[in-house]
């Protein structure tokens, strides 16, 4: 019982110079309340414990707003451990997955309607199976998540509350999928499962939040996009009337004006240029004049409008990086503040009064023996905390210490062999020299050029009339060099030297698959020599094998990415990019997977294979030329899911995107057109926007010279990289100790004294 009135109180008592109660209510045990006996021993033990999941939420980003008793750090420790964070992460992986695999399965070759064979449909209860063991685990998860927070911080919560109701809403529609023997017509847990990705990512909530802070501004620009289309439609529908006195049919009326929703789809289509010119032709064919009306709408709408909503997305996300870095920190600060606060209140803690409060250096190494964290990392941090021998940490140092976790430990390189003879270490210092490198780029870079050679020559060449005799003593030329560089350059940086570089691991692995595949064409199809033209053997022809090879050549080109300086940076900052911009490929993966099951609810089997050669729209004898029958975009549906992805990924792109919609227009319905516009608009409108925005963001930071200044060679600086923290230290704003006092008040699971 005291336990838990314990957790119903503040975290503290009474900051320094603060107001507040000093001590607990009579009956209550905090971490300085007993001195002396086995009582202290256990308050003492218990302190470590809570300073060590402070520190580990600070080294994490995650929210101390949860129980602190000993069971429920137990259990809050084992619930972020990477066993249950990689099985609920599975978890949710295998939710979604399930959609290519339930009715209808995406399990055929092909999608295309005409080649498409039966697929593989499963049993009634199979699917369902593994969905209700993956509700089970997110039951377990909802009800943990529940537990660490508290009653009272779960209500508050929605995103709980909603993890909850999804939750019940999916196991009842799965109980009426059994109880239909799964001939329901629509499940609508598929729907909902897109959101256990998203509650489990807490970049995915505050990238939608600033979606939600982006709308307005973007509403404004759509109305505008809206009257513009509007207008021209009207305008267009005037303008290309058919009059008295014409002698012929208007033909940009009978194409493109036909009727107002028409005309309205045609110049939307336009505003994506998917149809210029061919929408102005018939037009401008007629009189030159009429161009202007196109060019007019094209400036307006594609070049201005889209480009403003461009540049209002920016400019509402331009704070987005520096936010959630700015949130980042003040939870690593208040962690560590919490850590410094329950270890400075510890019971038989020397100088815990007001006159001398601090953290012993010993308790500290104590607690830093217990944290989960990266080694390098708590390496440093105990080799400071050790130089304070026995002298009390300070609120400020205990802070400053975590400063190392900003920190990425730039990773040193085993040093190179020692050689005893002139001749050996002259030889080590050629082929550990970068122009060795060079060398091997200009060996690759002719490697290549050979090959588009020999494609170009043997283009209309059929695969039995190839002589693949010079092409075969190249690739075994120029393998042979790979080997060789290979092994002398083991010889110049020693085995773990060379592989302590990401590149050299990169172009030894292709290395040596391609001398395996070389020795293996060799050893079937014997060495090369002129007409060399052998029968197949085995699984792949010769011709297969040499295709393989040389497909893994071009590959290994990549390796003069690392000896060019720009481009080396280009993919670095790509690269570090991936992280920041998971969120908005987890919101993409999210839009896509609800779309794509609406889609299969709306359009199944709309689109059928054709009876013969004939077209798919009844009557007609022969499609018309840029018909969704004449392009052959059978495989544009939504008869299973995949199916369904790359037919949105289709109308993401807006390629000829308005074949599509003319195609689903007259086999389900003008209706149809509201779900592709609307996919327009979420897809290539918003998030295409949005992850420009981004994009440039990060660019314009990450290229900042200020940003890439180095330090100075041989200091202890020098072995480290700047992190994003500490690359955007000048921006970000260090949380006072006022700000981190009061919300370490308002803990709810927690008491110290001071």
């Amino acid at each position: 019982m005291a336990e838990l009135q314990a957790e119903s109180e503040p975290l503290l008592g009474r900051a320094r110079g603060g107001s507040g109660r000093d001590c607990p209510p009579p009956g209550l045990l905090a971490c300085s309340s007993v001195h002396v006996g086995p009582g202290a021993m256990a308050r003492q033990d218990l302190c470590i414990d809570q300073a060590v999941v402070f520190i580990e939420d600070a080294v994490q980003y995650r929210s101390i707003y949860h129980r602190m008793d000993a069971r429920s750090m137990w259990l809050y420790r084992w619930y972020y451990s990477n066993l249950c964070q990689r099985t609920l992460s599975f978890t949710i992986f295998l939710i979604l997955f399930l959609a290519f695999i339930e009715t209808p399965s995406s399990l055929t070759v092909t999608a295309d309607v005409r080649y498409r064979s039966l697929p593989w449909e499963p049993p009634c209860g199979l699917t369902e199976a593994v969905e209700l063991l993956c509700l089970l685990v997110f039951a377990a998860d909802v009800s943990v998540k529940g537990y660490l927070v508290g009653w009272s911080q779960f209500q508050k919560n929605l995103w709980l509350l909603a993890y909850l109701t999804v939750l019940a809403v999916s196991l009842v529609d799965w109980a009426v999928s059994l109880s239909l023997l799964c001939q329901e017509p629509l499940r609508m847990r598929r729907l909902l499962r897109p959101f256990f990705l998203l509650q489990n990512s807490s970049m995915m909530k505050k990238t939608l939040k600033c979606i939600r802070w982006s709308l307005p501004d973007m509403a404004s620009v759509g109305l505008l996009l809206a009257i513009h289309l509007c207008l021209f439609t009207m305008l267009g529908m005037l303008l290309f009337t058919i009059g008295e006195k014409d002698a012929e049919p208007n033909r940009e009326r009978l194409a493109y004006f036909r009727s107002l929703p028409e005309a309205l789809t045609s110049l939307l289509v336009l505003l994506t240029t998917a149809n210029n010119p061919d929408v102005m032709i018939p037009a401008y064919s007629k009189n030159r004049a009429y161009a202007i009306f196109f060019i007019v709408f094209t400036l307006i709408g594609s070049l201005f409008l889209m480009n403003l909503l461009t540049a209002i997305i920016y400019n509402q996300f331009r704070g987005y990086l520096m936010k959630s870095l700015q949130t980042s920190l003040f939870r690593r600060r208040l962690g560590t503040r919490a850590a410094y606060e329950v270890l400075s209140s510890m019971p038989g803690q020397a100088g815990a009064t007001p006159e001398a409060v601090g953290v012993k250096p010993q308790n500290f190494l104590q607690v830093l023996q217990k944290v989960e964290m990266s080694s390098s990392h708590k390496q440093a941090i105990m080799e400071k905390v050790r130089s304070y021998n026995d002298v009390l940490l300070s609120a400020d140092e205990f802070q400053e210490l975590f400063c190392e976790l900003d920190k990425s430990v730039i990773k040193e390189h085993p040093p190179r062999p020692q050689y005893q003879s002139p001749f050996l270490q002259t030889a080590q210092f050629l082929f550990s020299h970068h122009y060795f490198d060079y060398l091997g780029n200009i060996v690759a870079l002719s490697n290549l050029v050979s090959i588009c050679v020999f494609l170009v020559l043997d283009a209309d060449v059929p695969p039995g009339n190839r002589d693949d005799f010079v092409l075969g003593i190249l690739d075994c030329i120029f393998i042979l060099y790979y080997a060789l560089e290979l092994l002398l350059k083991v010889f110049a940086l020693g085995l773990w030297g060379y592989l302590s570089y990401l590149s050299n691991v990169c172009d030894g692995l292709l290395t040596s698959i391609l001398l395996v595949l070389e020795i293996s064409t060799l050893a079937v199809y014997g060495f090369p020599h002129p007409c060399w033209k052998p029968e197949t053997l085995g699984l792949l022809s010769l011709w297969d094998m040499t295709r393989l090879v040389n497909m893994l050549i071009v590959f290994r080109f990549l390796r003069i990415i690392p000896n060019m300086k720009s481009m080396a940076m280009v993919v670095s900052t790509v690269l570090g990019l991936i992280q920041n911009l998971r969120a908005f490929g987890g919101i993409l993966v999210v839009v896509y997977y609800v779309f794509a099951i609406v889609g299969i609810s709306l359009f199944r089997g709309t689109i059928v294979a054709p009876f013969g050669n004939s077209s798919l729209a009844p009557g007609n004898v022969s499609a018309s030329c840029g018909s969704f029958e004449q392009l052959e975009y059978w495989a544009n549906n939504f008869d299973d899911f995949a199916a369904a992805l790359v037919t949105l990924w289709n109308v993401m792109v807006v390629n000829n995107w308005q074949v599509i919609l003319d195609a689903y227009e007259r086999y389900v319905g003008p209706w149809s057109k509201i779900y592709f516009v609307l996919w327009w608009l979420v897809s290539s409108v918003i998030w295409v926007n949005l992850f420009l925005a981004l994009l440039l963001e990060n660019f314009l930071h990450r290229w900042d010279p200020q940003n890439h200044e180095q330090p100075p060679a041989g200091t202890r600086e020098a072995t480290y990289q700047m992190s994003e923290e500490l690359m955007f230290r000048d921006i970000l704003e260090e949380p006072g100790d006022e700000e981190l006092t009061e919300k370490l008040r308002r803990h709810p699971h927690l008491w110290l004294c001071r």
